[in-house]
């Protein structure tokens, strides 16, 4: 009774006027920042946190944390309309929506998406609701073996995302995982591979590789187009109404996805980008046409979009019950609450509940603000393609050296922002798939860290991992997906030599 009693005090506290206007800015402006490709939402909320100075804690919080979920929408827009990740962790969305619109699907793909976006989130709030205490409770078994081995198990099952030729998909993650350990060392404090650059001293930043790969890359192989290809085709209205077939293969990868991206979510700081990944991968391997993915699969869109929604949900789980934020925006978020006094960490749900429930009430009124908002002007994103190569393309690169230079203010970030993207266009013309490097370059660093933890606190025996029991389930899981892949491609094998024969 004192659960469903908090939670009505937290609508009747949503609810009020002023908390829903702030909350409509702050999913607008979520939104609007995740559209623009670099920007994000974590600048958006560095230029807006002086604000939360004079307004009232539960509103400044419900405001900040519109932006940070608005932002997941938005992001998929830029991705499927132009093949420019809003953010990290919609760089997975590229790989189908883009081809759905070059299709001239690009009116359902945005649908499904916010279909998708809304049924994951929702979902996660439920979570976030029931669970919160529980699950604060969960995390707290996850030391540094349990995160490597869920980071060696999203490597795997994200292998599947790979190009067919696996030798160029392993290049490609070693890559990735040798860039994402240039910059200081977090255990000896040593400056590793930064070639005398003093702007390396920290790594690169994961929007810089991101916008390069599927950004500059895409917009260095379209010079000389007048226009999209799916330009030939007139959109109407009527054309973004899914199919019945549509609906069919969706329903279960939008739940597949949000349960995924539910669980990752609770992990901290673990973020949206692993769970978009993984749960792409997991629909590739689940799915009887793997050879669809990449090509307008509508199961790549919605699925890793619901994961990605659902986890911004739930990451509010360990920032609100454990004060331990999982990204540089929740971090944001939790100094706004100390500014008013307020400490995160298991006592906030008694000593402040306005404040805990009437955020996770919030989070109800802004998701349905996002369908209002989006569904309406999918008509107006789709006119972004309508615009010619030659105007678009200059306000793009602009855009995304602005959004690299608001990161850390530095002009060295926008130089290699141009060279990753040349290096990406010739990936892309000789067969390479930029998906596997990114996976590596976001694994890589937290993988490292976790498996020197391990070590430190096993004074170097690796039966340490197998003497836990998440972690043996985790390595279990991922030998029996290795195990897995294999079977399935001599099966695959198998059945492809009658057909040679036979041809």
């Amino acid at each position: 009774m004192d659960s469903i009693q908090n939670i009505l005090f937290g609508f009747v506290t949503a609810f009020q006027p002023i908390n829903l206007v702030y909350c409509f800015i702050g999913v607008f402006l979520g939104t609007l920042v995740g559209v623009l490709p670099g920007i994000g939402s974590l600048a958006t909320i560095s230029l807006l946190f002086p604000i939360t100075y004079y307004l009232d804690p539960t509103t400044a919080i419900i405001m900040l944390a519109g932006v940070y979920y608005g932002g997941d929408y938005g992001g998929s827009i830029a991705s499927i309309l132009l093949r420019l990740p809003g953010s990290a962790s919609s760089a997975v969305t590229t790989f189908d929506g883009y081809p759905m619109a070059q299709q001239g699907r690009a009116g359902v793909a945005l649908l499904m998406t916010t279909v998708g976006s809304f049924i994951g989130g929702s979902i996660g709030i439920l979570v976030l609701m029931a669970f919160a205490p529980s699950l604060a409770q969960l995390t707290l078994s996850f030391g540094s073996p349990e995160y490597f081995a869920l980071m060696v198990l999203g490597l795997v099952a994200c292998g599947s995302i790979t190009a067919d030729n696996p030798i160029k998909g392993v290049s490609m993650v070693l890559l990735g995982l040798l860039l994402g350990s240039i910059g200081t060392d977090l255990i000896s404090g040593v400056s590793r591979y930064n070639f005398g650059f003093y702007e390396l001293f920290d790594g690169i930043e994961i929007a810089v590789v991101a916008m390069a790969l599927f950004g500059v890359s895409e917009i260095i192989s379209s010079v000389g187009e007048k226009a999209a290809p799916m330009l030939k085709d007139k959109i109407t209205y009527r054309s973004m109404i899914p199919t019945r077939d549509d609906w069919r293969r969706s329903f279960v990868p939008i739940l597949r996805g949000t349960g995924i991206g539910g669980f990752i979510g609770v992990l901290p700081g673990v973020g949206g980008s692993i769970a978009s990944f993984l749960s792409y991968a997991v629909e590739k391997k689940s799915s009887k046409t793997p050879e669809r993915f990449g090509k307008g699969a509508i199961e790549g869109v919605v699925a890793p979009e619901s994961a990605n929604n659902a986890a911004a949900q739930t990451a509010f789980i360990p920032t609100l019950t454990m004060g331990i934020p999982g990204t540089a925006s929740m971090a944001l978020l939790l100094g706004a609450m100390m500014i008013h006094g307020i400490q995160p960490g298991p006592g906030l749900m008694k000593e402040h509940p306005t404040v805990f429930w009437g955020l996770i009430a919030s989070f109800w009124a802004g998701n349905i603000m996002l369908v209002i908002l989006n569904i309406p002007l999918i008509g107006i994103w789709i006119k972004l393609l309508q615009i010619p190569y030659r105007f678009l393309f200059p306000g793009i690169m602009a855009l995304m050296c602005v959004g690299v230079l608001s990161i850390n203010g530095s002009t060295f970030d926008i130089w290699l922002l141009l060279v990753v993207g040349a290096v990406g266009y010739f990936m892309r013309v000789l067969g390479f798939h930029p998906a596997s490097l990114l996976i590596g370059f976001v694994l890589g660093p937290m993988m490292e860290e976790n498996f020197r933890r391990s070590m430190v606190l096993a004074r170097g025996d690796f039966l340490y991992f197998f003497q836990r029991p998440i972690t043996f389930t985790l390595f279990a899981l991922t030998l029996a997906l290795i195990a897995w892949s294999i079977f399935s491609a001599f099966r695959n094998r198998g059945k492809a030599i009658p057909l040679a024969e036979e041809v």
